[in-house]
């Protein structure tokens, strides 16, 4: 059965005062991508069909509801959907999975590959270098990708947990094999850690509201 969603955003986009070609740059895709869509040659996804409701002034119901049933497009907006989440869960575990790699790399360059006259260099790099810029880095793409939603600003804590426990792990735990004691781990390192999260999680923040205003 025939749709009408092309008839509606052509209409949508034509009271709007709109060409296809400024239409595309709003909508960050090509002018060609708006034809099919107006000519029903391939559906809008849902995250277009809502910048089109935005850009066009027009509500989902206007362009998702009418007279004519629209099950093709409602199955083709579940498939899409469900490939959008199954991405985004995809991307979170390989930021997530990329941040314990260079966590445990460096860990194992540390006790198996480094020598005692380089510990002291290679902690120092490892603790105010290569893992403040790896934190911040992570935080900043979960930020900017809105992961794991509310719920992100417990990467913060999370993240300042890992960057003590990577100092307790390698120049802590070095001194206390070395001078035969227990030391408790650094908390301070914690906050350290915890600091610059919480940094590249307003950052990324900030860089989605601003792509999303525009």
């Amino acid at each position: 059965m025939e749709i009408d969603i092309g008839n509606k955003i052509r209409n949508a986009r034509n009271e709007k005062g709109l060409t296809q070609e400024q239409a595309a740059e709003l909508l960050s895709v090509s002018r060609q991508t708006i034809s099919n869509w107006e000519n029903e040659k391939s559906y809008p996804d849902i995250i277009s069909v809502i910048k089109m409701s935005d850009y066009y002034d027009v509500t989902l119901d206007y362009l998702l509801k009418g007279e004519k049933p629209m099950n093709d497009y409602y199955e083709y907006l579940e498939e899409s959907t469900n490939v959008v989440k199954s991405n985004r869960k995809k991307s979170m575990i390989m930021v997530v999975l990329s941040y314990l790699t260079i966590w445990s790399i460096a860990m194992i360059v540390f006790w198996f590959f480094t020598s005692s006259d380089d510990a002291f260099g290679y902690s120092l790099m490892y603790l105010w270098l290569i893992l403040p810029v790896t934190t911040f880095i992570v935080s900043l793409i979960i930020g900017r990708g809105a992961y794991w939603g509310r719920r992100k600003w417990m990467v913060a804590p999370i993240l300042g947990i890992m960057y003590m426990l990577a100092e307790y792990g390698t120049f802590s735990m070095a001194n206390n094999f070395k001078f035969d004691h227990v030391n408790s781990p650094d908390w301070n390192m914690l906050l350290v850690g915890a600091i610059i999260s919480l940094i590249g999680l307003v950052i990324g923040c900030i860089a989605k509201k601003r792509k999303t205003v525009e």
